[in-house]
This record gives structure tokens, sequence and C-alpha cells, in this order.
């Protein structure tokens, strides 16, 4: 059985079809799915659905892309949503300087405001980096010691960076990206991590893995993840799957 750790299946382009999706992906030995929100809705949309669903859990909190009207204040809301018992994370939290959707120090303070929420709270972070490595590596460096743990999502650091979060405790997860045909320099670093610090995820409903790429992603493609992994590791695929889930059970807690 897999467990997908990142899943946006609160997206519009899952309405009406989200009870066949879920059937897909039991059918496919996926066990477990973390949905994490982007905003305030959203979050409150993937605690909504770790209700309904067994096999849902959620994560609440502020992507950067939505960090522009950030006030200190909605820390109280993000903490309400995470007092949910199948909230399991904060997140999706983090920086993205690709786009320009809200500025550095508005994501650079939304960003500490919800570590610092998680390491309250004793819940790990779910963190997304695009074009911002230096700072979030500044920002994760700044909190050690302090309890604080996270998964760091579709990874696209250097193998020096991936070596260094793994030895402060984190883990590392990369979606269907890695079976794309010109992505060697990923699956470079994920064969320098080791399978004990790393998550199986889909980033759904994006980054499809091959053969499906350009279509929609759902957590049934976790296992086309799943067997890159273990290509890669030169291991097998329910070495992969026995792996992982532990490794999402010591972060999560599922």
């Amino acid at each position: 059985m897999f467990i997908d750790t990142h899943a946006h299946l609160f997206f519009p382009n899952f309405n009406g079809e989200l009870d066949q999706v879920l059937e897909r992906a039991k059918t496919a030995g996926v066990s477990k799915i973390i949905v994490p929100g982007t905003d305030l809705a959203t979050s409150a949309l993937a605690v909504e659905l770790a209700d309904k669903y067994e096999e849902i859990y959620a994560a609440v909190g502020i992507h950067p892309h939505d960090t522009k009207e950030w006030k200190d204040e909605l820390i109280n809301e993000i903490r309400n949503l995470a007092a949910h018992k199948k909230v399991i994370a904060i997140g999706e939290i983090g920086l993205d300087y690709y786009y320009d959707f809200s500025p550095k120090k508005i994501q650079i303070n939304a960003f500490e405001k919800q570590i610092e929420l998680a390491v309250e709270l004793k819940k790990p972070i779910i963190v997304h980096n695009r074009e911002s490595n230096d700072d979030i590596m500044e920002i994760i460096r700044s909190y050690k010691g302090s309890g604080l743990r996270a998964q760091f999502h579709c990874f696209a650091g250097s193998v020096e960076d991936a070596r260094e979060l793994v030895e402060m405790g984190h883990f590392i997860s990369f979606p269907g990206n890695i079976t794309f045909k010109k992505m060697d320099s990923l699956r470079k670093v994920l064969s320098a991590v080791s399978i004990e610090n790393l998550l199986l995820e889909t980033d759904s409903p994006f980054m499809t893995p091959e053969p499906y790429r350009g279509k929609r992603n759902e957590p049934a493609h976790v296992t086309l993840v799943a067997e890159k992994v273990a290509e890669v590791h030169n291991i097998t695929i329910e070495e992969v799957a026995k792996r992982t889930n532990a490794n999402a059970h010591k972060l999560f807690g599922l």
C-alpha cells in the first residue's frame, strides 16, 4: 500500500469525480492521501475532505502565492483549522520567487510565522520552494534545535542541499517529474537521498508522470513515482512502499 503525501483534491477539476478518483487510488493500492491547503478557503476544504473520507488527511496553511494580503492575525485562523483531529501538518507553505505574486518580504514573514505555529503545535510543515533556495535554506537552518520537522515537497534543490536537510532530520519528496525524460538532474538528487528519508507524492492535479504527462494527475499515479524510485534505488517497489510508508508515519503520525 502507498501513501500519497501531497494531492490538492479540492481543485475544481476534481469536482463531480472525486469518489471515482479515490476508488481508482484504492484499486492502485493507495491507502492514505494528504491534502494540503493553499489558503484559508482551501485549507477549510481540505479539512472538510478529511472529515468526509477516511483515507484523507489535511494540512492547513497559506502558500506563498497567496501571501500578498498576509496579516499576522491570520495565524489564529490557521491555528483554529489546525485543531481538527485529522490535520497532520502546516502547509503548503514556503517561498516562490519564480512568480511575482507576493513581495519577498511578505512571503518570508508569512513563512516564518507559520513555521513558528508549527513548532508551537508540534506539527511538521510541508514546504514549497521555487527559485528561493538560498532564503529557504537560511530560514530552515535558523530553526535548528527547535523541533521543526519538514517535508520538502517537489524537491528541486541540489544534492548538497538535500543531504543537509536530511541531516537536520527532514524528508524529501518528488512527484511525477522524476519520470520525465530530461530530468536526469532530479534523478541524480533522488539517487543521493536514502530511501529512509524519502516520501511519495503526486502533487495532483499537477506534475503528472509518464506516460500520462499532460493530463490531470491523481493519487493513483503515485505508483508510477514509486516505480521510478525503485528503479533509481535498485530496490523493489514493495520495499519503496514499506519504507516510504514508515517515513510518512514517522513524520506525520499517520
